[in-house]
């Protein structure tokens, strides 16, 4: 390995790391502000009806989700749908993450209830729109950066805490 090759790897870690930091600030923050869609279906129901409102597809897997036939096709289709909609997409590994992060008493804060299919999220903009987020423009602009780089669907790891 090189120096420019060492140098270019934590630019990179250090970057994914941010946006990491920031995803996981917008998912909270939106989640507050009642502007979150959570659901593979109840996704694709909201993008059909109103795909303008969505700022962000965040698509999430695990390992053993890579082999969920009926999940990659609703993926593929969620993706091709955001292309075309001109809506950012970034893969997101780590589910259990999303779920401390989404629901941190566990699901509905109750016992027994059914969990959120937490495998596709949107973030779509409030009614009133706030002046943008810096996390919203951080994790954007890591979009646009990968699309630039021919990286489609940027993939991030979100690690427990």
């Amino acid at each position: 390995m090189t120096l420019e090759d060492f140098i270019r790897s934590s630019g990179t870690d250090k970057r994914t790391e941010r946006v990491t930091r920031a995803l996981e600030e917008l998912l909270v923050s939106a989640q507050q502000q009642d502007s979150l869609t959570v659901g593979v279906y109840e996704s694709a129901k909201l993008m059909n009806v109103d795909p303008d409102s969505v700022v962000l597809c965040v698509l999430a897997t695990d390992q053993e989700d890579e082999d969920d036939v009926a999940l990659q096709i609703h993926f593929t289709l969620l993706q091709a749908f955001c292309c075309d909609s001109d809506i950012n997409i970034l893969r997101v590994c780590g589910l259990r993450r999303l779920e401390q992060l989404l629901d941190p008493q566990g699901p509905s804060g109750a016992t027994g209830a059914e969990p959120r299919d937490l495998h596709c999220i949107l973030v779509t903009s409030p009614p009133v729109p706030p002046p943008q987020s810096a996390a919203l423009r951080d994790v954007s602009s890591f979009c646009q950066e990968s699309r630039f780089q021919n990286q489609w669907v940027p993939c991030v790891e979100l690690r427990g805490r």
